[in-house]
């Protein structure tokens, strides 16, 4: 129990900046234009300089599979997360052009950014925050191709451009410095500037999320659907965590990847499903349900797959 009560102290704080970035939506204090703002900033700027950082703290990758193997696993399990939401989405009686393709994109992708940052930096520290990175190229990857593939029957092609994002590129650069060595020569302003710009990335980009979230809140449609919602959390929070764990237990990876597979498989539903659903045709109502009902239960429920599967792996 205190484990879980640990586990639960570390992901109470996110939601609570999340719900400071809808109050500040809210009263005007954080307007559509900062918003925007602010997102450019924490994507372009701020989460790349988080990713080098990392990898420049993080032990050499010369002798680890990870940096193979981490991608592969977070394009594979993602995947896997579309094609459970589409089959339990037709059993939950769904069907094409009645929100079965929003639910597999938004049930499969999970929140795999500013709630598991904080999560595996205060539980493991920098080196296994480089492999969540190297991980989560893999599941951008397959959002791309598979997943907008699925929702709007778009070119895997474009998709592939689309992973040519900055997050891409700072991965890159800190494996360099990586396996180089490199990093171990940064002047000590470079490395002192990414330490502040990188504890920034994090906060502001859960504000930015809070702030997106209150703006959907205003939608006229039902925020709850039997269907969708529940559905949502079942997939989302039962059935997806118990393929991630059997996964992360079974799969012949490193012990930090295991950790990452872990907590990724307990995370709830990501929101850009809900931006992305509206720009390819999509039903972003569907996804919006998906996301507020999994992250909701998910505050509590997170902490016990999390707990459980690392007793799991020992």
């Amino acid at each position: 129990m205190t484990d879980y009560l640990n586990l639960l102290a570390l992901i109470a704080p996110v939601f609570l900046v999340i719900s400071v970035g809808m109050f500040a939506r809210r009263v005007g204090i954080l307007s559509r234009t900062a918003e925007d703002g602010l997102v450019g900033l924490v994507l372009k700027i701020l989460y790349p300089c988080l990713v080098v950082n990392a990898m420049i703290r993080a032990d050499s990758f010369r002798n680890s599979p990870d940096i193979l193997i981490a991608p592969l696993a977070g394009f594979a399990t993602t995947g896997l997360g579309f094609l459970a939401g589409y089959w339990f989405g037709r059993a939950f009686g769904m069907t094409r052009g009645a929100g079965l393709r929003t639910f597999a994109f938004a049930v499969g992708i999970c929140n795999y950014g500013y709630i598991p940052i904080p999560l595996v930096q205060g539980m493991f520290g920098s080196n296994e925050l480089a492999v969540l990175f190297m991980h989560n190229v893999g599941v951008e990857v397959a959002i791309w191709t598979i997943g907008v593939a699925m929702l709007a029957g778009a070119s895997i092609r474009d998709g592939i451009k689309r992973v040519a994002n900055p997050m891409v590129f700072a991965l890159a650069i800190g494996i360099l410095l990586n396996l180089t060595g490199l990093s171990e020569s940064l002047p000590g302003f470079l490395s002192g500037a990414l330490s502040m710009l990188s504890a920034t990335a994090v906060p502001l980009g859960l504000l930015a999320i809070g702030s997106s979230l209150d703006e959907f809140l205003d939608t006229k449609e039902s925020l709850y659907s039997v269907r969708h919602s529940f559905g949502g959390m079942v997939v989302r929070l039962a059935v997806l965590p118990l393929l991630g764990l059997g996964v992360a237990w079974l799969a012949p990876v490193s012990l930090e990847l295991k950790r990452i597979l872990i907590i990724q498989a307990a995370m709830p539903a990501g929101i850009m499903p809900i931006v992305l659903a509206k720009h390819y045709g999509g039903q972003s109502v569907v996804a919006l349900r998906v996301v507020l009902a999994s992250t909701a239960l998910g505050l509590f429920s997170m902490p016990f797959w999390i707990r459980f599967g690392l007793g799991l792996i020992g």
